[in-house]
């Protein structure tokens, strides 16, 4: 598309002020479920769930730390910022239905921006039945900030915690694994090429899947579904977002529990493994320590294989062992190596 020579001047945000921004940006929203009693309008929404649980979840996506606004869309943006909080709750074994929105904004972000930010907020909402019900809105001298809430509703009996792993258990895990990063790895290659040679444009032929994996992820409502289609409810899970390594190691430490890991069970698809060779990487350590694959990793009783082991959505990575603190992976040629934590860690300073 050519660039049009004439664009319209993009609006300041301090032309509508705080409050019309907020009307401005929120006159669309329609509520979808009973359990919303009242959304955006008043000092707070309220909220009904009757005799279930109530699960709540937060995520804090700061600019230059969790994302990149020189390659990320704002419709993307706020797409990711919803659904990597609804993963959340998934890996609860609930229901997401509502979220809250509160944003710290720069005077460089426009009010068009914005919009599309919302427009990809409201895209997430409606594609997994959530209602936007509140949050806030304030100035911000570090870039753009977003700070989203999720809530959830779960029968009792059917909650799922990271602590429930015992041994025998199967470890399984949704989808595939390793996508998101070599996402990222794309991304980041055609920034620097950019950075250096701006009149270069980047080369993303082929690789939709991997940059869909990180740019627009979706958690795996399908895969809760699947439990109770099929009879299934897991002892332990969590949702993959620091990578494979560490969060089977969350689920084994609250379990006090030890874990082994097949290699050859891994599973990953052709694209990041023929992408990952390219860039000199080990596909198999972009799945254990990569992250933000949001897929759920989840453990079963033995006694549910046989419910399972046809659901292609899923695979059987390893089992639970009484071994606490052993969290052993089996390479390919059967060599046992000792798992350790090194997928996503917020704090560390080269992040």
């Amino acid at each position: 598309m050519l660039a049009d020579k004439n664009p319209k001047p993009l609006s300041e945000i301090e032309e509508l002020g705080e409050f019309g921004l907020i009307k401005h940006l929120t006159q669309n929203i329609k509520l979808r479920n009973s359990s919303s009693l009242k959304g955006v309008g008043d000092d707070a929404a309220v909220i009904a769930y009757k005799n279930k649980q109530t699960v709540v979840t937060t995520d804090l996506l700061v600019e230059d730390i969790h994302f990149d606004l020189l390659y990320m869309p704002f419709k993307h943006l706020g797409y990711k910022a919803v659904t990597v909080n609804l993963s959340d709750v998934y890996a609860m074994n609930a229901h997401p239905k509502q979220i809250t929105v509160s944003l710290a904004l720069s005077n460089r972000i426009s009010v068009e921006a914005l919009e599309d930010l919302y427009d990809g907020i409201l895209t997430a909402c409606k594609t997994y039945g959530v209602d936007l019900v509140g949050g806030d809105t304030t100035s911000s001298k570090a870039g753009l900030i977003i700070s989203i809430t999720a809530l959830g509703e779960v029968e009792k009996e059917e909650i799922v915690y990271r602590n429930g792993a015992k041994e025998n258990d199967l470890i399984c895990v949704s989808g595939d694994l390793g996508g998101a990063f070599m996402g990222l790895q794309l991304l980041e290659r055609e920034k620097r090429i950019f950075l250096e040679t701006p009149k270069v444009q980047p080369d993303f032929l082929g690789f939709d899947y991997l940059l869909e994996r990180q740019l627009k992820p979706e958690p795996r409502q399908d895969v809760i579904q699947m439990f109770e289609e099929i009879g299934v409810k897991p002892t332990a899970m969590i949702d993959v977002s620091d990578g494979l390594s560490s969060d089977i190691i969350h689920i084994c430490t609250q379990s006090e529990v030890g874990c082994n890991i097949y290699e050859n069970k891994i599973p990953l698809d052709p694209l990041t493994i023929t992408s990952a060779q390219e860039m000199n990487l080990d596909p198999i350590v972009c799945a254990l320590n990569g992250g933000e694959d949001y897929e759920l990793l989840f453990t079963i009783s033995l006694d549910d294989y046989n419910k399972i082991k046809d659901q292609k959505r899923v695979s059987v990575i390893g089992h639970i062992t009484a071994d606490k603190g052993s969290y052993q992976f089996i390479s390919k040629n059967e060599q046992v190596h000792q798992l350790t934590a090194q997928g996503w860690n917020a704090l560390l300073k080269n992040n």
